[in-house]
C-alpha cells in the first residue's frame, strides 16, 4: 500500500504550503505529492491525471479539505465513487475525519447526510489556517498577536512609588511636575 497526496490552488500566484505543511506531518514522501496550479473547475488537471494513472488498488490519497479536490460537487461526487468503489482506493480528507474511507464510509452521504455544506468550508477557518502557517513560516509565535504592547515604565516610577508611603509624591501632569503633599498641590 502506497500513500499519495493532492494539492490544488486556483492560480499560480497562490501559495500552496499550507496543504505542502499537512502532507509533511503525515510523513508522504515527496515524489508522492501531486500538485495542480489550475482552477477547480473540472478535473482536466495534468497532476491529477498523473496521479489517477499512478495510484492503484488499495493506496491511499490524502486531501487537505474535500474544495481542494475540485470546484463542481457534482463532479467531486463522481470522482471520489471512480477513486473508491470501482479503483478500491481509500481517501482521507484531513479536514473532515468523517471523509475517510478506511473507516468503511466510501460514500460522500455516509453517516451525516449530504456533505455539501462541508464542500463550501467556512473561508474563516482558511484563512486562520494561512495566517498561522506564514507566522510558522517567519518563525513567530501566535502569542505575539495576543498580547498587548508593552509601555516602557519611567525611570521616576519607583521612587515615586515609595515617596507613597510618605504621602510624598510627584505627580506627572503634562510636562510639569508637581510635588504633592497629602492633598493639597504645592
Amino acid at each position: 500500500m502506497e500513500t499519495y497526496g493532492y494539492i490544488r490552488v486556483s492560480s499560480a500566484d497562490q501559495n500552496e504550503d499550507r496543504q505542502m505543511f499537512a502532507m509533511s506531518e503525515l510523513n508522504i514522501p515527496k515524489a508522492h505529492v501531486f500538485t495542480d496550479k489550475q482552477s477547480g473547475k473540472d478535473f482536466e488537471r495534468p497532476a491529477y491525471r498523473m496521479l489517477t494513472k499512478r495510484i492503484a488498488t488499495g493506496d491511499l490519497l490524502y486531501i487537505k479539505s474535500i474544495d481542494r479536490l475540485g470546484r463542481n460537487y457534482d463532479e467531486i461526487q463522481n470522482q471520489w465513487r471512480v477513486l473508491t468503489k470501482e479503483r478500491g482506493i481509500d481517501i482521507a480528507v484531513i479536514d473532515m475525519p468523517l471523509l475517510d474511507t478506511r473507516n468503511g464510509n466510501g460514500n460522500l452521504y455516509s453517516g451525516f447526510g449530504s456533505a455539501n455544506p462541508f464542500v463550501r468550508s467556512p473561508q474563516r477557518t482558511r484563512q486562520h489556517q494561512k495566517k498561522a502557517s506564514r507566522r510558522h513560516c517567519r518563525g513567530e509565535s501566535a502569542r505575539r498577536y495576543l498580547r498587548a504592547p508593552c509601555h516602557k515604565v519611567p525611570r521616576r516610577f519607583c521612587n515615586n512609588r515609595k515617596a507613597m508611603g510618605t504621602r510624598k509624591t510627584v505627580a506627572f501632569q503634562g510636562f510639569g511636575e508637581h510635588r504633592l503633599e497629602g492633598n493639597h498641590v504645592l
